[in-house]
């Protein structure tokens, strides 16, 4: 009876993983059909349907543990993941002759512009943002952004070293609370007071290194930062304190930041809840509502912007692990083009799918801290060839003369009340004098498909030797999604890829008719934390569709993303919608994004906040 609960409970498992590979149809009527051709360049003949709902059983617990022992036996291995994997139709790449030749690399050629005059430049478009943005209002709740600490700082009221101090003592009462925090799993006080120390003595003497001087950041524990453990959410890795810094670690530095310590996050960024059972991590608590998860894989990173400990950190995004986490806790996520900024000294899980973006109280704030990190690096191979990183016409009084884009039955794939909320911010876009312009996203399907081929595949080749070495000391779910990794094939990759092309072909003639693609950020709210999940996890496939269906596209084609908060559900769970621009262009990005923030009429308090300032 145990063995055919369990094998109910694989099959239940397996269809709700093949619905998130989006391999649930053939595109021909009959499973003994001729393969699926298409000219290239050209996107398929399938009407405009809304992606198909996942269904699956939530995991946790007892079945998880059994699921994700079966499946990486041998049994599961040659006989249960294969049948299962072919009986839910995993197998759409397989179904597809594609003409193109395959882009293993989103990488995509800098547009050539003109220089615009030297009143444009990015200092003063920072400086005037700056001056423009008003202080947190008294009367409401506003979150303390680098403009409310450098007003502290320039007018003597605190000090950086006043302010590390204030940090240390949050740090040490958010670990003890009920339930702890966990949004910084790795801190030190003597480190904190030496950045705030020398921070104090350059404002004492009128020689700050940049905006973010003295300003509190923390990075996602998957970059290298000395002194702590790069453990990258897992037991076994970083056994050793790092001794040199990944690259956005050395500019923080260089631009003046305190870094506070790092972040939590999803162990090895395989997930989107950010539930990471592990003894060094435990579970993040997301800040408007701890029973609930923050996002994943970039957890811990949104959860301490949102509850005051800092107003910037970094993250990574492989599949939407800055925006997911970002809108899941109510603060603004960044992700920028493939290549513009440096992923140097983070894992390499995903090497084509990954980009680097800060988490942020405001699209102000994350604009400064774009402009430091976004460069060139020649220990980064991707991005060498980048346009420089500008922020023309950000702060222009309007959106006249834009075309915003929208496929409105993939805009609608989302909850009612998401979709409510993200409608009306449309509508706010359109009331500024931006064009609301109707567009088909072609091959969503595809993508959705070649996107987890891609991701799972790279992971799992990045992460083989650990997987022999150190099975029993990951998390259960992490085993599973290696296990699923292990059935594709170089073909499917390659076909996957070969996807790749077509989809950046249809985006760079989307681009050529709209500034810009709407959607939301995520089809649901933040889901609630079961008890289970606190001893060993969970594995709910549902909420990993839902959370990663908008972000699939930027991540696979190399596009940058920005998710901007609009607004609450009922339960007081924050709501975001998502802008997307071509290749380079985080300036729209951004310009947008400025506007968008201001449909919030009102920002609510997080349930935990401290504010470090007070």
């Amino acid at each position: 009876m145990a063995l055919l609960l369990l094998l109910l409970s694989s099959l239940s498992f397996l269809s709700a993983a093949a619905v998130y590979l989006g391999c649930v149809r053939r595109h021909t009527g009959s499973a003994g059909a001729v393969l699926h051709r298409r000219e290239p360049g050209r996107a398929g003949t399938r009407g405009r349907r809304p992606p198909q709902e996942a269904w699956a059983p939530r995991l946790s617990g007892l079945w998880l543990r059994l699921f994700a022992h079966v499946a990486n036996t041998a049994f599961g291995q040659i006989c249960l993941l294969p049948f299962l994997l072919r009986l839910n139709k995993f197998s759409l790449m397989r179904s597809l002759d594609i003409h193109e030749d395959p882009t293993f690399i989103p990488e995509a050629a800098a547009e050539l512009t003109k220089d615009k005059s030297e009143a444009e430049s990015t200092s003063d478009i920072i400086k005037q943002l700056i001056d423009s943005r008003p202080d947190s209002a008294s009367d409401g709740f506003s979150f303390k952004g680098i403009k409310d600490y450098l007003d502290c700082y320039w007018s003597g009221k605190l000090t950086p070293s006043q302010v590390a101090k204030n940090i240390i003592a949050v740090l040490e009462d958010c670990d003890k609370s009920t339930p702890p925090l966990r949004a910084i799993v790795q801190w030190d006080r003597e480190q904190i007071m030496l950045m705030a120390e020398a921070s104090t003595a350059r404002y004492s003497n009128k020689c700050t290194l940049s905006y973010l001087d003295g300003i509190p950041v923390c990075l996602k524990e998957e970059f290298k930062v000395v002194p702590y453990h790069h453990r990258v959410g897992t037991e076994y890795l970083g056994t050793e304190p790092e001794t040199e810094d990944a690259t956005v670690a050395k500019k923080l530095r260089e631009a003046g930041a305190i870094i506070i310590g790092v972040s939590n996050m999803h162990e090895l960024g395989t997930g989107t809840t950010g539930c990471n059972p592990n003894r060094y991590h435990k579970i993040p608590r997301n800040p408007y509502k701890p029973n609930h998860y923050t996002g994943g894989s970039s957890s811990g990173s949104a959860a301490a912007v949102a509850a005051g400990l800092c107003p910037v950190a970094i993250g990574t995004d492989g599949g939407g692990s800055v925006r997911i986490p970002a809108s899941f806790c109510g603060v603004v996520g960044l992700k920028g083009t493939f290549g513009r900024i440096s992923s140097h000294g983070s894992l390499p899980l995903s090497y084509s799918t990954v980009s680097v973006g800060p988490i942020c109280t405001s699209v102000a704030d994350a604009a400064i801290v774009y402009s430091i990190l976004a460069e060139p690096d020649p220990l980064y191979p991707y991005g060498l060839k980048q346009p420089k990183a500008t922020l023309l016409d950000m702060c222009a009084p309007d959106l006249k003369g834009l075309k915003v884009g929208v496929d409105w039955t993939f805009f609608k794939a989302c909850d009612a009340e998401v979709l409510s909320i993200c409608e009306k911010a449309v509508e706010y876009l359109q009331s500024l004098g931006a064009s609301v312009v109707e567009v088909f996203l072609p091959e969503m399907e595809e993508v959705r498909v070649a996107h987890g081929i891609c991701i799972l595949s790279e992971m799992r080749d990045f992460l083989q030797p650990d997987f022999n070495k150190h099975f029993h000391q990951m998390n259960l779910e992490t085993r599973i999604s290696l296990a699923l990794a292990c059935q594709f094939t170089a073909l499917d990759y390659i076909t996957a890829n070969r996807q790749r092309t077509r989809s950046m072909g249809f985006l760079r003639e989307i681009f050529t008719t709209v500034n810009c693609i709407l959607t939301p950020a995520a089809a649901s709210t933040a889901p609630r934390i079961h008890d289970s999940d606190l001893l060993a996890g969970c594995s709910d496939i549902l909420l990993t569709v839902r959370a990663m269906r908008f972000m699939q596209l930027g991540n696979f084609t190399g596009i940058p993303g920005l998710v901007v908060p609009v607004g609450y559900s009922a339960a007081g769970l924050p709501i975001s919608l998502q802008v997307m621009t071509k290749w380079w262009d985080e300036a729209m990005l951004l310009r947008i994004g400025l506007k968008l923030e201001q449909f919030r009429h009102q920002t609510k308090k997080p349930s935990i906040y401290y504010d470090i300032l007070a």
